[in-house]
């Protein structure tokens, strides 16, 4: 991994330790979703994401959002400006967990 990604990865994970935390003391709506995303969370986040209807999935540990399709509506994983999925626990944490 070059130091850049290295980095990179650091930064959000760090990050999504900071937004777990605030995601724990955030207020939900009925449906489930945060009533307000923390900025920190906003300013990482790629463009073009429904950021008004953020949820933490209890089974990953990652933010997930509402995509409101011309169909359907359907969750999809919250994505940071790199393309990186954003979550709350590293992936390797996960994957050596079970």
């Amino acid at each position: 991994m070059s130091v850049k990604g290295y980095t990179s990865m650091k930064y959000v994970l760090l990050l999504g330790g900071a937004l777990a935390l605030a995601g724990c003391e955030a207020p939900l709506t009925d449906e489930g979703y945060l009533k307000e995303v923390p900025e920190g969370l906003a300013a990482i986040a790629a463009p073009n994401q429904n950021l008004s209807a953020v949820q933490i999935s209890a089974e990953d540990g990652c933010y997930w959002y509402r995509h409101d399709g011309p169909v359907e509506n359907t969750l999809l994983p919250l994505r940071a400006k790199d393309g990186r999925p954003i979550c709350t626990v590293a992936p390797e944490t996960l994957e050596t967990a079970m």
